[in-house]
């Protein structure tokens, strides 16, 4: 206590006081009875320490001019003048950039404190206030860290650059801001996380759409090109639990899979964790995605319309009070109305003619179709701020995609149809109790439909199907801040799930339906410890899974650990195990019209096991002088998986069993700021084999096998101008050919070589954007975006099967080729 008092003694001895210029001379003119000419406008920023009383005149005007840079020159007996650099003589002036990107920041507020006198930043960053004060300026802006300035600091012969940083939370730290593009951030808990209303851009995408961008991250892509199909790090799609403001989604896409079914003007943000996920998180053993559409404010009033030639959307939120918003989206497709050339790329790519090539003699027979195809969906919320420390939020969703098929050949036709939708609501209710102690409680409930009628172009057979998902519940969550360094947090979730099949054939009549019901308990805790120098963090949880119709416990441990080695580097280990009820299986390939074939089911423990998974991965960032360099090793194994959700269209197409999958894999990026431009390029690799203990052979390459991938991007930002050009090439997915070309008369059937004993050819595929932004007014800007994809247009085969013509028994080969070259352009006016 002794050394504190002295300590604080001796710095307030030591405390320097300075006053206005001004004060000063107004001193010095008392004491030697002279005169100051000057222009106050010269003079009125400076601060200084008076002068040592024991120095002479001439002395105190050395030392005036030395801590001011002004010259004071003496005119005449006891009349001196004050001048300064006439390159001076101009407002205080500087433009305000990010620090990392170097890109300018625009609506910042600047203010000279005690004053009324405040500007803000434009479009190029650029501000200029008036010499009135040398009080201190302070810079905000709400993505950005504070700043003050002493007005000296600018008031220089050119208006210097003033870089400004992004604001980072106490517990989630980022290891950069500008991973990919602008708006995508890597955090040091493992997770990405991606901000569309700062999206810069990405090479074939015209707008932020969740699903198109999050394929840009190393270890996150897609077979078949589809964001209806997404795989991680060689998971299936139905392995990523998506979140949209907690609801889980068992529907993500529009058009059947090449449209995000999230309207990308909503989001605020998007986290993505491919391992070491938070202990609140379950299902979904491959990944997270958890999409968040609410604001820690209550933001004034804003809204947007766009259209491109695919659909128009809209986004509005409403400031209804100075603590309630009240926001509504809506997106709705043009396709029943005109048929723009995107469209049509997007119709051949889904519901494309069957080509079927004779394996034999190279002939050729098409199965033509025609569609009627729409979807839309709809959004609405309410934010509520009840007093100092309650916050309450209501949100809904509705999706739907609508198709009816006329399918013919010649001298026969028949219509099938297909409708997919969902809707899904949740209330959330959160209380901070203090600034350490806050808890959360919010109710979910969502429904999944997918209903179908084919009629078969071979017979007439009508097939009815439906499939449907009903998911309800609560989760608690309590946090607790116990230090400045360590928080914990415990919950609990009750989840009931019922899935609903039914399959209806009217010659033969059959029928049959069957409804599963699954009711969980689940009790959460976690810690987080993180050291105020930000170098170490440490996330461990634990997640305890009660499944009533098993009467059995699945525990997961979670971690997520952070180290910083020196300035420049960053060591990350992430681990969790968890488990999966849920899942999609494909029963047959003519289900649901063979376009959306998957149905949800649920695991038995018997037929179709709980899946569960042990994940770890080790990684190092790097990043000095704007470059980023990562690179992460994983281990990946899933036990319980079935054939029937592989997907498989050879020899184990209609076998029943289950197994195991593991994955050995690397992943790398490597990216350097220069600037207004940015490149930056990303390697994986996966060594991925299935485990069935009850086929022949038992060990083979997983369908979902990528073995090498390369992602390349070149991105320019200027001002309000953006460009991307970026191309991907993945070595082609693994496929089983067959060990002859026709098959017997009296038992056609196909005969196979070893599973997935081929590959498909090498998918390669080049793709360009360009957006420019006007400001048209102080209230509305105007924002342009035009993307090619597949540029080249390069001929990508992204899956072949085989089957046998019974006309000639011949066994004919199947391909499905991505998408060809495709233009959209996206007109977007923000108020």
């Amino acid at each position: 206590m002794l050394f504190l008092f002295f300590s604080v003694l001796c710095f307030a001895q030591n405390e320097v006081v300075t006053i206005p210029l001004k004060s000063v001379l107004d001193d010095l003119s008392s004491s030697y009875n002279i005169k100051f000419n000057y222009i106050d406008e010269e003079i009125i920023i400076y601060k200084i320490t008076p002068p040592n009383t024991s120095l002479s005149l001439s002395e105190k005007i050395a030392y005036i001019e030395t801590k001011t840079r002004l010259k004071i020159k003496l005119v005449s007996t006891n009349y001196y003048s004050i001048y300064n650099n006439r390159q001076l003589d101009k407002p205080l002036c500087g433009y305000l950039i990010d620090n990392e990107t170097k890109l300018p920041i625009e609506n910042a507020n600047l203010k000279i404190t005690d004053t009324q006198t405040s500007t803000i930043s434009d479009e190029n960053g650029y501000f200029e206030l008036p010499l009135i004060s040398p009080n201190t300026i302070e810079i905000s802006h709400i993505n950005y860290e504070k700043k003050a300035l002493k007005p000296t600091e600018i008031y220089t012969s050119d208006c210097p650059k003033i870089e400004l940083y992004l604001t980072t939370q106490k517990l989630d730290e980022v290891i950069t801001h500008h991973y990919l593009t602008t708006g995508i951030y890597k955090k040091n808990d493992g997770t990405v996380e991606i901000k569309p209303k700062k999206f810069g851009i990405l090479p074939g995408l015209i707008e932020p759409d969740v699903l198109q961008t999050i394929q840009q991250i190393p270890g996150i892509t897609s077979v078949d090109e589809t964001i209806s199909n997404i795989n991680v790090r060689g998971g299936t799609h139905d392995q990523n639990l998506f979140l949209w403001n907690g609801i889980r989604m068992f529907q993500t896409g529009h058009f059947f899979g090449l449209i995000s079914a999230f309207n990308p003007s909503l989001a605020q943000i998007i986290s993505v964790s491919k391992n070491g996920s938070s202990a609140f998180f379950g299902e979904g053993v491959s990944s997270v995605v958890a999409i968040s559409s609410h604001s820690k404010e209550i933001e004034k009033t804003n809204s947007s319309v766009s259209a491109n030639l695919i659909n128009v959307e809209f986004y509005t939120k409403i400031k209804a009070s100075e603590k309630a918003n009240f926001t509504i989206s809506g997106r709705r497709s043009l396709t029943d109305f005109f048929e723009s050339p995107t469209y049509k790329n997007y119709r051949d790519r889904i519901f494309q003619n069957t080509v079927i090539t004779n394996l034999n003699n190279n002939q050729t027979v098409d199965i033509k179709t025609d569609e009627k195809f729409y979807f839309y969906d709809f959004t609405t919320q309410y934010q509520q701020k009840i007093g100092l420390n309650h916050e309450l939020t209501i949100d809904a969703i509705v999706i739907k995609n609508s198709l009816l098929v006329n399918q013919y050949i010649p001298d026969e036709n028949k219509n099938s149809d297909l409708n997919q939708g969902s809707i899904g609501g949740t209330i959330n209710w959160r209380t901070n109790w203090n600034e350490n102690n806050s808890s959360q409680i919010y109710l979910y409930a969502t429904q999944y439909s997918l209903v179908s009628k084919n009629e078969t172009i071979e017979s007439n057979q009508i097939l009815n199907q439906e499939n449907d998902v009903l998911d309800f519940g609560f989760q608690i969550k309590n946090s607790h801040k116990i230090s400045e360094t360590i928080t914990f947090n415990n919950g609990y979730q009750l989840d009931e799930t019922g899935v609903t099949n039914f399959d209806e054939i009217n010659l033969p009549f059959f029928s049959r339906k069957t409804v599963e019901v699954l009711l969980s308990h689940v009790f959460i805790a976690e810690g987080i410890f993180e050291t105020e120098n930000k170098k170490t963090f440490l996330k461990t949880g634990l997640r305890a899974n009660y499944f009533t119709k098993f009467n059995s416990f699945v525990v997961e441990p979670r971690l997520q650990f952070s180290q910083v080695l020196n300035e420049s580097i960053r060591l990350e280990i992430l681990g969790e195990q968890k488990s999966q009820t849920l899942s999609q299986i494909i029963d047959l390939q003519s289900d649901f019209l063979g376009i959306e074939k998957r149905r949800w089911t649920m695991a038995n423990e018997t037929t179709i096991p709980i899946q569960k998974s042990n994940q770890i991965s080790i990684g190092l960032s790097f990043k000095k002088n704007n470059w980023l360099i990562t690179l992460d090793n994983f281990y990946k194994k899933i036990n319980g998986i079935t054939t029937s959700s592989q997907g498989f269209q050879n020899q184990f197409e209609s076998v029943k069993t289950s197994g195991d999958y593991q994955v050995l894999g690397s992943e790398f990026l490597i990216q350097k700021n220069f600037g207004k431009f940015y490149s930056w390029l990303s390697y994986s690799y996966n060594d991925n084999k299935y485990f069935f203990n009850s086929l022949s052979p038992n060990e083979f390459l997983n369908n979902f096998e990528i073995k090498h991938c390369v992602n390349w991007a070149g991105i320019y930002e200027w001002h309000r101008v953006k460009f991307a050009l970026g191309c991907k090439w993945h070595t082609g997915k693994p496929i089983t050919t067959p060990t002859s070309t026709s098959v017997e008369t009296l038992n056609p059937q196909i005969g196979y070589l070893s599973p997935n004993n081929d590959k498909l050819d090498d998918f390669f595929q080049l793709n360009i954007s360009a957006s420019k932004e006007w400001k048209l007014n102080s209230k509305v800007n105007l924002q342009a975006n035009i993307s090619v994809l597949n540029l080249l247009n390069t001929k990508n085969s992204i899956n072949r099967f085989y089957r046998v013509n019974t006309t000639n028994n011949t066994v004919e080969s199947v391909d499905t080729y991505a998408l060809e070259l495709t233009p959209n352009i996206n007109i977007k006016v923000i108020f």
